[in-house]
């Protein structure tokens, strides 16, 4: 075993350790939690290497570095997820490899994507991005829509041909009501899906926690934690 995977090996017990604690904390069965690994600034050797440890979903946040990465990896039984801010000039390129677009967040986005998807004959799982720190715009300082613009997004997204509307995501903000208040935040989040599948029963999925955050994730109620620092480490050089 090398020196990269072993240490990568440690770290996903460790992670895995801590979900399945939270899930045993918070009274839940350790199956009602996925973990997506986040690659962003990783090499496809790194990938390969999750994957070659049981990891089945990963994640990336700028196509520029995805694009080529899942095409390295294309023979691996993985599901990727996109969970960056996405401009529109970038869809082709990511509906071409990602299964699931965690960053939803307004009308021109959505319609961008039902166009591509169904272009290319594919079905795009998509999470409404929630900004809880959303100011009088309406927006969030890393994308996202106010939890009052949930419910129309959510419902052009079912509507939308291409597009299946899996649920919701959330980045525990920096700033406004919530800032340093991560369980509060993903309560939050868990009331909002609560109202989500009274009008989209299928949409039950709930992403939020990274690794600074995810027991208070798992205790809230999140279904799917994105985790990248505490598996990968931190790179050099990176800010």
């Amino acid at each position: 075993m090398t020196d990269r995977r072993q240490e990568i090996a440690v770290n996903l017990a460790r992670v895995e350790e801590r979900i399945a604690a939270a899930c045993a904390a918070a009274g839940r069965k350790r199956d009602e939690v996925t973990l997506i690994v986040v690659t962003k600034t990783y090499p496809a050797s790194d990938v390969r290497t999750l994957a070659e440890l049981g990891v089945r979903h990963v994640a990336e946040n700028r196509d520029q570095d995805a694009a080529p990465k899942a095409a390295e990896c294309a023979d691996l039984a993985l599901s990727w997820h996109f969970v960056g801010q996405l401009q529109t000039n970038k869809v082709r390129s990511v509906v071409g490899y990602a299964d699931v677009v965690q960053s939803v967040d307004r009308a021109r986005l959505v319609t961008a994507l039902s166009k591509e998807a169904e272009r290319s004959g594919r079905e795009l799982g998509c999470l409404i991005q929630v900004a809880l720190d959303a100011g009088v715009s309406g927006r969030g300082e890393r994308g996202g829509v106010g939890p009052g613009g949930v419910g129309e997004l959510a419902d052009l997204v079912a509507a939308s041909p291409g597009l299946r509307l899996d649920g919701l995501m959330t980045v525990a903000p920096l700033t406004g009501e919530y800032a340093g208040r991560q369980l509060e935040a993903f309560g939050r989040l868990m009331d909002l899906s609560t109202d989500l599948r009274r009008a989209h029963p299928a949409a039950n999925m709930v992403s939020a926690g990274m690794s600074a955050d995810l027991e208070q994730a798992v205790a809230a109620g999140a279904t799917h934690v994105r985790v990248g620092t505490a598996v990968l480490g931190v790179r050099p050089g990176l800010g």
